[in-house]
């Protein structure tokens, strides 16, 4: 496999054969008809989804690719699922999101090893019928303060759980929340009363269609746009005791575990889009001459296409590296998925914006690709960790005695 180029689906190494199957069903899937209908969703009403794709890619397995073969999903481990979600987010991103974000519904309950939760609210997953998850942590006024467990008495207007007997009264606005719109689960994340800030960070499982539940806005967002964002409000919704994913007070817990996780295929999302910009970059100079020369001749113009190259190189080779060690690894490391996502998401910010000098004008009309890819490379470095997020944390860790 090159390392700057697509990857031989077909040639990845470190697979089981089932998985390899699957990843090349998903991967051939998001190159054949993903990726040609990408402008398409781009420009659609904000808070629409493409239900037939998401259908198409239901029946390849892509709303059950983390849930174990036993439970009916394909059980593909952290290496699978990044190969996946780096030809996802090469064809479009917005569209792997909604993917990623159903996976990520189903990590905390997967992570609680509670197998009546987990047969109880995955198995709607493994049927013949689109359903969407997603995580809900974000709030408005909360960012670092339910990211870091330092932080964590800072929290201000968090969602908060009240215990009321056998239930729990869930009260709260969550915001930035993918698949919100639509999704029919939510793993919550909220503070129980009496606790400092979200120093009581506890995750619940909610099914969105109980009493109290209320879907509010749908974001506009910049890029992304083919999966739709919104806030989830709760008005004392009474949830079971029995939907604690874990235990209560555990979410902190959980929240830095399916964080460390999430990072690795966030990066593997970056480097996709990464990817796409040199494509298109190479594409061009290949393509246009300039004083008697093709463009990749010109020395300035060449030193951007080897940075660019360089970049998708160092980020691929770094969520490999991470996805491999927390296939194998517990607890789930840490310091290679943060820096994993580091690189990779500076790199498709820059490679978006090399590619745009190189392109000129042209990408900057609605109609090249280019102008999507760069809004969308802006995308990574707000969720699972902000570059200067990542900076603490590995900061911390490689200054440890």
């Amino acid at each position: 496999m090159n390392a700057v180029s697509r990857p031989d689906l077909y040639a990845i190494e470190g697979l089981d054969s089932t998985h390899h199957k699957a990843v090349v069903a998903l991967g051939e899937f998001a190159r054949d008809r993903v990726a040609p209908t990408a402008r398409r969703r781009d420009s659609a009403a904000i808070g629409t989804v493409d239900w037939d794709l998401v259908e198409e890619a239901r029946q390849l397995g892509g709303l059950r690719m983390g849930i174990p073969e036993d439970l009916g999903g394909l059980g593909l481990g952290n290496l699978a699922l990044g190969y996946v979600m780096e030809e996802l987010a090469a064809a479009d991103p917005g569209f792997a999101l909604i993917l990623g974000a159903t996976g990520l519904f189903h990590l905390p309950l997967l992570l609680s090893g509670d197998r009546r939760l987990t047969e109880s609210y995955l198995a709607p997953f493994t049927g013949d019928t689109v359903i969407l998850g997603c995580n809900a942590v974000a709030e408005e006024l909360n960012g670092m303060d339910v990211v870091r467990r330092e932080h964590a008495e800072y929290a201000v207007d968090i969602t908060t759980a009240r215990q009321d007997g056998d239930h729990y009264v869930i009260r709260g606005r969550k915001k930035f929340i993918t698949n919100a719109p639509v999704a029919r689960f939510a793993t919550v994340m909220a503070n129980i009363e009496g606790n400092p800030g979200s120093t009581g960070l506890t995750c619940f499982v909610i099914d969105l269609e109980w009493d109290g539940v209320v879907r509010g806005e749908t974001h506009d967002k910049v890029g992304y746009r083919a999966a739709p964002a919104g806030e989830l409000i709760f008005n004392d919704v009474r949830v079971p005791a029995e939907n604690v994913i874990g235990d209560p007070l555990g979410g902190w817990d959980l929240n830095v575990t399916q964080g460390n996780l999430c990072r690795i295929t966030c990066a593997a999302i970056s480097t996709g889009i990464a990817r796409h910009s040199l494509e298109h970059g190479l594409q061009w100079s290949t393509e246009r001459r300039q004083t008697g020369k093709v463009l990749y001749e010109h020395q300035m113009s060449a030193r951007k296409l080897a940075d660019m190259a360089a970049r998708v190189a160092s980020s691929r080779a770094l969520w490999i590296e991470a996805a491999k060690k927390a296939d194998v690894t517990l607890p789930v490391p840490e310091l290679e998925p943060a820096l994993a996502k580091l690189v990779a998401d500076e790199a498709a910010v820059f490679n978006s914006n090399m590619a745009m000098s190189l392109l000129g004008a042209r990408s900057f009309q609605r109609t090249n690709d280019m102008e999507r890819i760069l809004r969308d490379s802006f995308g990574p470095r707000i969720y699972e960790g902000s570059p200067e997020a990542l900076a603490l944390t590995i900061t911390d860790l490689i200054t440890r005695q």
